[in-house]
């Protein structure tokens, strides 16, 4: 029996990278998903090959969580994917003595508001299901370490993790089987390294220096990260609320490097 048979499941930021990979695993264990994304055209071509449904959305507006809610009152599974790092228009200061407010607000309207408003969204939509389901929410290893160049981000995934135990601690008090976890990866191989790994001659070199102080030395896998969320929103961890998985190729275990 396929692990998400006849679950329905939202999976916001789907269609590229991670969300994507996210999509096509629910989908191939069973679930009817949906795809949310502001980018339409993308959206709609990833939702056509994977047999999914598209919904086009921006994560950080309220009157857009609130048209799905009408289109769609009822979920079991709603993965809060969508996230922005702050850079994708260019460089800019993200340090925390030169970012300008505006800059930093852009960041946590997505990464922070967007979660909020998902949470929120998928309490009420679970109720409709039967008051069970599965809440899983995108932090980054960079919410559990600081990250001076890129503070907004760092600060925004490190609310995503405290607010993922207080949506769990609020379901649970609730007397609801809604559970809602949080899944902390570390770098990896998505569209937005393309930039900096480019494809010269020393896209190799390039890859090894960014993972230099990762103990594996790779990146991780956009499939590795949909096998955890997977996890996280089957009858295998139905035990498993307010809990975090780092997939970080040992980054925060410590140095692999033995004392000389």
């Amino acid at each position: 029996m396929p692990k998400l048979n006849n679950r329905r499941a939202l999976v916001t930021g789907g269609a590229r990278g991670i969300g994507a990979a996210i999509a096509k695993a629910f989908v191939a264990e069973g679930a009817t998903v949906l795809i949310a994304d502001k980018d339409r055209e993308t959206g709609q071509q990833t939702a056509d090959a994977l047999h999914a449904r598209f919904f086009a959305m921006d994560v950080s507006s309220e009157e857009d969580w609130a048209r799905l809610a009408l289109a769609h009152p009822a979920m079991d599974i709603v993965v809060n994917n969508a996230g922005v790092t702050g850079f994708e228009d260019g460089s800019v200061a993200h340090d925390p003595e030169h970012t300008s407010l505006a800059d930093w607000q852009r960041v946590l309207a997505v990464n922070l508001d967007g979660v909020f408003l998902g949470c929120r969204y998928a309490i009420g939509a679970m109720r409709q299901a039967g008051g069970r389901g599965s809440i899983i929410n995108m932090s980054s290893r960079s919410g559990l370490v600081g990250i001076p160049g890129a503070a907004a981000y760092a600060a925004s995934k490190a609310a995503v993790r405290n607010h993922t135990k207080s949506v769990a601690l609020w379901c649970a008090q609730q007397g609801l089987t809604i559970r809602c976890n949080s899944i902390h990866p570390a770098a990896i191989l998505t569209p937005m390294w393309e930039a900096m790994l480019g494809d010269g001659p020393d896209r190799g070199a390039r890859m090894a220096a960014l993972v230099a102080d990762t103990p594996l030395k790779r990146f991780g896998t956009v499939e590795e990260v949909a096998a955890i969320a997977l996890l996280l929103a089957s009858d295998d961890c139905t035990y498993m609320t307010g809990s975090e998985i780092n997939l970080d190729g040992g980054l925060l275990a410590g140095s692999a490097a033995a004392p000389g």
